[in-house]
């Protein structure tokens, strides 16, 4: 009988679209996560375009969190015809209508007859698991399988997914590792690896890099807030509404209660005051996620949860303030370009290719007062990229944002700490933790150079561990 193999229908070009299919015997497999391309590798229309591979006898689609990434297929799944179950953990069960309703009025229909349809169908669909728990998918005289999902450290209800593959009185265990966070996130439990793993399907996003010590990004944040208020500037921050903008607000709020100045005494009097200093989140999905995470605070870290016993609400503060409609949105975006009233502010997209924070590009990039803060991956091609790129560059460049060339004169600084995805040692780690050496790791997820940096870096702590190392990088 023929082995368990695997095929992928996305995350082997870049970085994005990840989209796995174990096949547990020629008519049966499980799909893990369905995302999409997203930066040079999208394809126009992909959301509802077709798969591309055939959805007979899947019998489960398992998420590993609910970034688009990951997730942005699955009207193209169920407009195929898929109606098995959307395993996920529980946080991503409570989040992932939320960010799959918000792209579909994007990118499919924003008609309401549509979206109820659509929401209807997902709540159907969506099976919660807890951590740490297994679940059978497939029991018969002849095949075996089920999963567990275990804490990736990613972003809240984030996972990484263990399969035992039982045939023939043998288990086989896979173990697909979606995105793995970096150790000391703010908000999340730390990931721990698994015991065993046959073959690890291993993300390779940072392969090829080291992060820099995280305890600096707040230094660095709080620097760059100093500097705006004294040039009188907006701090603009392109940040995704999942994840990134709520660890964001996370610390923004520790800078505020460790100076004091929340409600401080010289409130009013100082324009630089930073208990003056709006904190603007313009993001309407965003602040839905906001909300969510804060109804999931069972799921925080034991940090995070002391400050809510001490009664402090890290992601709801008094100077974090919500813009709703779009004609309020155009407002704040006038009056900052305006006046000399100094703001941080954080929209979507995160990578400049759409949504509110293009607006505020167009209005500010060619002011010197505001600066540009990057705190997350810009994919190849896209207009964060590009201004990313900028940085340095004497004169400041131009991109084009929706088919017009601004100038770039806005500082640019890009915080490296706040990266959501391990780096390459933590890649590292989490395969040298394991009890015993994986008869095959596949690297997916990555761009190439970081993928063949991050398999010589394991093949030569394997060595060191006296492993043999069989890394495969798909074509």
């Amino acid at each position: 009988m023929q082995s368990p193999t695997i095929s992928h229908h996305g995350g082997t070009r870049g970085v994005t679209g990840s989209c796995h299919q174990l096949h547990l015997d020629p008519s049966t497999s499980l799909l893990i996560d369905c995302g999409l391309e997203q930066g040079l590798d999208a394809r126009p229309g992909a959301e509802s375009a077709p798969l591309g591979f055939d959805i007979q006898g899947i019998q489960a689609l398992i998420i590993t969190h609910v970034h688009l990434d990951h997730v942005g297929r699955i009207p193209a799944l169920l407009a195929a015809g898929y109606r098995g179950p959307i395993i996920c953990s529980e946080p991503s069960a409570k989040l992932l209508p939320l960010v799959l309703e918000d792209a579909y009025k994007l990118g499919i229909s924003s008609k309401p007859a549509h979206v109820a349809h659509y929401l209807d169908l997902l709540d159907k669909l969506i099976k919660a698991l807890p951590f740490e728990s297994w679940h059978s998918v497939v029991a018969s005289p002849h095949l075996n399988c089920r999963i567990r999902l275990q804490r990736a450290g990613h972003l809240l209800g984030s996972a990484y997914v263990e399969c035992d593959v039982e045939r023939a009185a043998i288990t086989t265990r896979y173990v697909f590792s979606g995105d793995l966070g970096p150790a000391g996130n703010p908000l999340l439990r730390p990931v721990q690896s698994p015991e065993r793993a046959d073959v690890l399907v291993l993300e390779s996003t940072y392969g090829n890099r080291l992060h820099p010590d995280r305890r600096d990004r707040r230094r660095q944040l709080e620097q760059a807030i100093d500097r705006a208020l004294a040039d009188r500037g907006t701090i603009l921050i392109p940040a995704f509404s999942l994840g990134r903008t709520q660890e964001l607000i996370y610390e923004i709020e520790q800078i505020l209660h460790g100076k004091a100045l929340l409600g401080g005494a010289t409130a009013g009097r100082d324009p630089l005051d930073w208990s003056q200093l709006p904190i603007i989140l313009d993001s309407p999905l965003a602040q839905r996620i906001t909300a969510a995470y804060r109804q999931l605070h069972a799921y925080w870290n034991d940090e995070a949860r002391s400050r809510l016993a001490e009664g402090r609400d890290p992601l709801a503060f008094a100077q974090l303030l919500a813009v709703e409609g779009h004609g309020r949105h155009q407002q704040v975006v006038n009056y900052l370009k305006s006046t000399g009233r100094p703001a941080i502010v954080i929209a979507g997209s995160g990578m400049c290719s759409g949504g509110r924070i293009v607006n505020y590009l167009k209005a500010m990039l060619g002011d010197p007062r505001h600066e540009v803060m990057f705190v997350g991956y810009q994919a190849k091609g896209t207009p964060g990229a590009v201004i990313q790129g900028s940085a340095g560059v004497r004169g400041g460049g131009q991109v084009e944002l929706e088919g017009q060339v601004y100038d770039i004169r806005a500082k640019v600084l890009s915080l490296s700490g706040y990266s959501g995805h391990a780096d390459q040692a933590g890649l590292v780690a989490f395969a040298a933790r394991l009890q015993g050496a994986p008869k095959k790791i596949v690297l997916v997820h990555g761009e190439s150079n970081a993928k063949n940096a991050l398999a010589g870096a394991l093949q030569s702590r394997f060595a060191e561990m006296g492993w043999p190392a069989k890394i495969i990088i798909p074509e």
